[in-house]
């Protein structure tokens, strides 16, 4: 259609449209209904947004830009929760639950967390040129703006979203149905070559509900109403927030939305958004209705304390935290950390979020709901008469609080400076956190009961004492747990103006709802209160505190206080004394003959203490008569060392003696390889300790005896030692010449099987002999003119049971006391310099690590064994290996590509290789065999269709095991004792099991961080996390976390196994 006939067209509607318009703007309460909304529905062009909780539409591209603010915009986006925007949104929980303004630009009709799953509604949007619409935006304009440029505005575009009886998100609960309270709205954004005008309708009963809540504090009663307005997003100019214009901040408010307007027509509203001439900020209607709540950051240009008195309170509160804790005996430092905070001035709530405090002080923290409370306190709901603390305090005061938790005493002091108003009229505050607070196990939720405290008031100070109960919940533990807290604030009073009029020496603060939330996925502490200031009460006093809590009760010093109902409690003599509690004597465990009857015993306050005599060894409670008398003081040591060198870990140093039991004037280390001299009498000779791979030092005349151990003698010496000094016929013991070379030819304990050895000691291929044959090994080596250095690179593991785990260029080992992370024992096992070791698995018969390495897109090995080096196995054919499994049943390794999208398979010394699988697979990555029942396992996180799958060893019977609520199955590992499959999930942030049959699948803990790799030891689990950069245990029955390591170095941890001292029937 050409443009001059649309025109003619669109003057003939004005003129039919014209008096049906007066006369509806002449109805002073006609509302507007349903069916007068702007025409809309897929029969119209609409286009459907797509079901969900956050929901955005493809870039719309609009067929001539319009304008917002002072710029032009080409495309638009539509959003689930009720806002129009000129960019891609962020996360819902980036915008949703804050108050104006956003840092992008925002057109919001309604914004607030709506959800349209389930077919609870449905959001509609198109782009229109038809005369019908523009003709109708044009009159909504022309009647709000009469006198304005707009009373001959004509619209060439329209741009219309229609939001259809949706329904606010709601936590899904087993056999309640959801909310019948649907809402429904419309936003029309007309524009011609210079100017953009909004229209946002609100037909009657079509706002039923007036808020959300946000979705961290689902458990409270807290409810955040609508946001309507307009907002330019982020300037260049990074001092400056971009311009904002806010319509609502109650729930009143929303209800205004369709009980009145700005342009005569209840539920209809315009403003004037974008333009070619300068527009400051959103210009609304103003005929014949009252603007609600209405306000605009660029004319905020009073003082602070004049918009309170205006307004309430401000909107915003920003700040700094810094401290140092002590989280039970754990030091944590953090600097410099954002605080915000968001006031609902009308009804009292205070919103606070601390971003990025570690962890554990983060969640240790959460009871402390006083750091967020002093804005509760300062802007509180006033009742009438009554005034609250920034009514006395101003911009610039400090809030000091000292905190003591029961019963533990642990103390904290909190200093909160207000340093006045920014230059956006926002409150400066710096705050800083000193002291000692009880550890909180990551997985439980503190809960705070609703409270009243009594604050005292001076000319220029404000001070507070009161008693605080909180629970700490998980699952189906409830631990009730208290602190005291005294707080006492002072500011400047106002020396030339006159002390209010009745000020109140006492006031009440009412805390009707709060709640303490830590995001560990955000790392964001968040606090909400909701206050009320007013008259003390009668029965307001401090709740009396239980002196087993505060130190006053009557309990003896070596007494248990046990606290009961209200101010009661009854005292336990500790153990090691006797009394009736309040007064407790010493128990002399002497006189009841505790001790061995050849040792002494020694009474202490609590205790005792029993000393074997000369000639005998034992703790005292049993002593034994020792066998090593007539030995020299080098043979009795060199007894009592291999006697400490059976437990486990133990890494002590064994002499060497003479023939006649002197000492070896040089002595070395066998598991260090230091090497030292020493005098007759066994004493170090200082500045003669030499480091492993240095020449041994010089200790006298030179004798074969005196030269540093070359690498078979350390071997054998630390086998040995492991052997406990006596080796079995099935051991094998390395067997080393006068020189300490390597005999070329090297045999297993007493039995007939033997092979040739290399100069290093390593096995020479094809020489291993059949029984009763000895093969012909050739010596390869002459007498070198200097020892052999050992290797600096590869560290003996710990005995006994202990995890192996790769970290980037390294492997590291994590010893295991039962189940309890030995962390002061961790080391390097092997660094590979070049290497991003990903698949780690353990062969136990021949005690090797397996490991896949993507940078070098190899497969390696090596002996746990000191001296062993590592051997690359598969060498080509690869790209990205990444999950490795051990077969020691069958000596058989299988492997994962996700470059190549292939599972394979080899013998373990890289022979008779095989690709099992090459099709169907996206992205395999985890990998577990069970090698009793015979059968394959592994995961592709496909993004589009996750799976675990299985099949037979040989590759038979594939099938598919899971492929349904799994997101990104990164870990995955078979638990012979239980039988279970059990994988972790990244996506789902879950670690659940089922059997190998698919059935009985069960969730095992449900709020992982970034699991990668996962092993399965006794009744735990352990997994690697890419956002603690550590190794975390959860116990398979209870589900509960128990401990996590993080290395000193912080690097992502990828595949983690067990390391047994026997063969299991089946592992991962």
């Amino acid at each position: 259609m050409r443009g001059d006939q649309a025109a003619g067209l669109l003057a003939l509607l004005e003129l039919l449209l014209q008096p049906l318009l007066l006369l509806r703007l002449l109805s002073p309460a006609a509302a507007l209904q349903p069916g007068e909304l702007f025409p809309y529905g897929q029969f119209q062009g609409d286009q459907l947004l797509n079901e969900g909780d956050d929901e955005s539409s493809a870039a719309v591209k609009l067929a001539s830009p319009l304008r917002f603010y002072d710029a032009q915009f080409s495309y638009l986006y539509v959003g689930t929760n009720g806002i129009i925007s000129t960019q891609d949104f962020p996360r819902e929980t980036q915008y949703v639950d804050d108050g104006f303004p956003t840092d992008f630009p925002a057109i919001a009709p309604f914004l607030a967390d709506i959800d349209t799953s389930q077919g609870r509604g449905r959001i509609l949007y198109r782009e229109d040129t038809g005369p019908k619409v523009l003709g109708l935006a044009a009159r909504y304009v022309r009647a709000g703006f009469p006198r304005a440029a707009a009373s001959d505005f004509t619209p060439t575009h329209a741009f219309l979203a229609t939001w259809e009886k949706v329904g606010a998100y709601e936590e899904v609960r087993f056999g309640t149905p959801p909310s019948g309270e649907l809402n429904t709205f419309q936003a029309v954004l007309a524009s011609d070559e210079s100017d953009t005008y909004a229209l946002f309708l609100y037909p009657a009963n079509g706002l039923q509900f007036f808020g959300t809540r946000p979705k961290e504090a689902y458990n409270v009663q807290l409810k955040l109403p609508a946001r309507v307005g307009f907002c330019q997003g982020d300037t260049d100019d990074p001092k400056r927030e971009g311009a904002y214009f806010s319509l609502t901040s109650t729930e009143q408010s929303v209800k205004n939305l369709y009980q009145h307007s700005n342009l005569g027509i209840p539920g209809v509203w315009a403003f004037h958004i974008g333009s070619a001439s300068p527009l400051d900020n959103v210009r609304p209607a103003a005929v014949g209705g009252v603007l609600a709540n209405a306000r605009s950051a660029a004319s905020l240009e009073q003082p602070f304390s004049h918009a309170l008195a205006l307004e309430g309170a401000p909107l915003r509160v920003n700040g700094k935290v810094d401290g140092h804790l002590r989280v039970d005996r754990t030091p944590v430092t953090f600097t410099d950390v954002d605080l915000h905070a968001y006031i609902v001035s009308n009804d009292g709530r205070a919103y606070t979020a601390i971003s990025h405090i570690p962890q554990p002080a983060a969640q240790a923290l959460l009871p402390l709901t006083p750091i967020g409370g002093l804005f509760g306190w300062l802007f509180a709901l006033e009742k009438p008469g009554w005034k609250n603390g920034f009514s006395f305090t101003g911009a610039t005061f400090i809030h000091e609080m000292e905190v003591t938790f029961y019963p533990g005493k642990e103390r904290v002091r909190i200093t909160q400076t207000a340093e006045g108003l920014d230059p956006e009229n926002y409150l400066n505050i710096k705050t800083n956190i000193q002291g000692q607070v009880p550890y909180i196990p990551a997985n439980f939720t503190a809960h705070i009961a609703p409270y009243k405290e009594l604050y005292h008031y001076s000319d220029s100070a404000v001070t507070s004492t009161s008693s605080r109960d909180y629970s700490l919940t998980s699952g189906a533990v409830n631990q009730m747990l208290s602190y005291h807290i005294n707080q006492n604030i002072t500011y400047q009073a106002c020396r030339h103006a006159p002390p209010p009029l009745g000020m109140p020496v006492t006031q009440q603060l009412s805390v009707d709802r709060v709640f303490a939330l830590y995001d560990d996925e955000e790392r964001v502490l968040r606090f909400a209160v909701a206050n009320q200031i007013g008259p003390a009460e009668e029965d307001s006093a401090p709740a009396p505190v239980n002196p087993c809590y505060d130190g006053t009760h009557m309990c003896d010093t070596t007494a248990q206080c046990h606290p009961r109902t209200g101010v009661d409690y009854t005292c336990t003599c500790a153990s090691g004394y006797q009394g009736d509690g309040r007064s407790c004597v010493d128990v002399d465990e002497c006189l009841e003959n505790r001790c061995h009857p050849s040792a002494t015993c020694y009474n202490t306050p609590g205790s005792f203490s029993c000393r074997c005599p000369p000639g005998y060894h034992g703790d005292g409670l049993q002593c034994t008569p020792d066998t090593t008398s007539g030995l020299t003081t080098c043979e009795r040591q060199q007894h009592d060392a291999q006697a400490q060198h059976a437990y486990p870990g133990a890494r002590v140093h064994i002499p060497q003696c003479d023939e006649q039991g002197h000492f070896l004037p040089l002595q070395c280390h066998g598991g260090t390889g230091f090497c030292w001299c020493v005098s007759p009498d066994g004493h170090e000779v200082p500045g003669t300790r030499t480091p492993p791979g240095s020449n041994p030092p010089h200790c006298g005349p030179p004798a074969p005896t005196q030269r540093a151990p070359t690498v078979c003698e350390r071997w054998r010496e630390s086998l040995l030692e492991h052997y406990g000094g006596a080796p079995r016929d099935d051991q094998y013991v390395p067997q080393c010449d006068n020189l300490g070379h390597f005999i070329p030819m090297q045999c297993h304990g007493k039995s007939d099987f033997c092979w040739c050895v290399d100069k290093d000691g390593r096995e020479v291929e094809g020489t291993r002999s059949q029984t009763g044959v000895t093969p012909a090994c050739i010596p390869t080596v002459a007498p070198p003119s200097v020892w052999p250095a050992p290797r600096p690179d590869v560290t003996p593991p710990s005995v006994g049971t202990f995890l192996i785990y790769a970290q980037g260029q390294q492997i590291g080992s994590l010893p295991l006391n039962g189940t309890r992370l030995q962390k002061d024992t961790a080391k390097t096992l092997l660094s590979l310099h070049g290497s991003i070791v990903v698949g780690i698995d353990y062969d136990c018969r021949e005690r090797k690590v397996y490991w896949t390495d993507v940078a070098g897109r190899t497969i390696s090995r090596a002996s746990l064994e000191p001296g062993a080096e590592p051997e690359t196995i598969i060498t080509s054919g690869l790209i990205s290996p990444e999950g490795l499994a051990i077969d020691h049943f069958r000596r058989t390794m299988y492997w994962t590509d996700s470059g190549l999208d292939k599972i394979e398979r080899a013998k373990l010394d890289g022979s008779e290789r095989k690709a099992l699988f090459h099709t169907d697979l996206v992205n395999p990555r985890a990998i577990a065999v069970d090698p009793i029942q015979g059968n394959l396992y592994w995961t592709d996180w496909n993004r589009e269709a996750p799976k675990i799958e299985m099949s037979s060893l040989d590759g038979e019977n594939r099938r598919i095991l899971v492929n349904h609520d799994i997101g990104l199955p990164n870990g995955l590992t078979f638990d012979p004792l239980s039988k279970l499959l059990c994988w972790a999930d990244a996506g789902t942030k879950k670690l659940e099991c089922t059997l190998p049959d698919g059935t009985g699948r069960r969730v095992i803990q449900n709020n992982l961080n970034y699991p990668f790799s996962i092993v399965s030891y006794a009744d735990h689990f352990y997994h690697t996390d890419w956002r603690r950069d550590g190794v975390i245990s959860v116990n398979r029955d209870s589900g509960q976390f128990t401990d996590e390591y993080l290395p000193e170095q912080r690097s992502h941890l990828y595949g983690i196994t067990a390391v047994y001292p026997y063969c299991p029937a089946g592992r991962k």
